[in-house]
C-alpha cells in the first residue's frame, strides 16, 4: 500500500468516525473468512458496516474526533463495526458474540462518549431508533383512535336502537 493510498484510507476512516452513532471495536482472531462473511451480512441486514482497518492508520485517522477514546482499544486483530443508529452496530455485534465465542467485543463509542464491554451491552439492548418512532407513532395515534370511537359511538348506539324499534313495529 503507497502512501496516497494510506491517506485516503486514513481520509475514509476518519469520515466513519465522525459521522457513526456508535462504533464498536472488536477482536476477530481465530474467525473463519466464512465466519466473518456472516458478520457482515449481519450488519447489512442491521443497516451497519464491519470494517478492518490497520490499527495504526486507524489510530492517526481517530485523532481530534469525537472516537478518539477507542484508539487504546485498536490492538492486535480488531474489526471496527458501526452505523448512524446509535444501537445497531451495538445489537449486531453482540448477537454475533453469543454466536461465535472466538470473536472478542472489547468496547467502543457512542456519541462522543466511551462503551467498556458492559456499556457495549447496554446500548445494544436498548430501543432502535425505529422502535422509538413506531412507540412514539403509536402513543400519539391512540388518543386519537379513542375520539374517534367516542364521536362515532353515540350514532352506533342510535341506529342500534332505531333497528330495534323497526323490528318491533314489524
Amino acid at each position: 500500500m503507497d502512501r496516497a493510498q494510506k491517506e485516503k484510507l486514513v481520509e475514509e476512516l476518519g469520515q466513519i468516525f465522525e459521522s457513526s452513532g456508535v462504533v464498536v471495536v472488536s477482536r476477530y482472531e481465530g474467525l473463519t473468512v466464512a465466519e466473518m462473511q456472516d458478520l457482515r451480512a449481519r450488519a447489512r441486514g442491521a443497516e451497519a458496516s464491519v470494517r478492518v482497518a490497520k490499527n495504526r492508520l486507524a489510530k492517526i485517522a481517530l485523532d481530534g474526533t469525537p472516537c478518539e477514546s477507542i484508539a487504546s482499544l485498536l490492538d492486535g486483530m480488531t474489526v471496527l463495526t458501526y452505523s448512524e443508529d446509535p444501537v445497531a452496530a451495538a445489537k449486531v455485534v453482540e448477537d454475533f458474540a453469543k454466536d461465535n465465542k472466538k470473536f472478542e467485543i472489547l468496547g467502543g463509542n457512542m456519541g462522543g462518549t466511551a462503551l467498556d464491554r458492559a456499556g457495549v451491552e447496554a446500548v445494544s439492548k436498548m430501543p432502535s431508533r425505529e422502535e422509538l418512532i413506531a412507540s412514539i407513532v403509536g402513543c400519539i395515534g391512540a388518543p386519537a383512535s379513542n375520539i374517534a370511537g367516542a364521536i362515532g359511538a353515540p350514532a352506533s348506539n342510535i341506529a342500534s336502537i332505531l333497528s330495534t324499534i323497526e323490528e318491533k313495529a314489524a
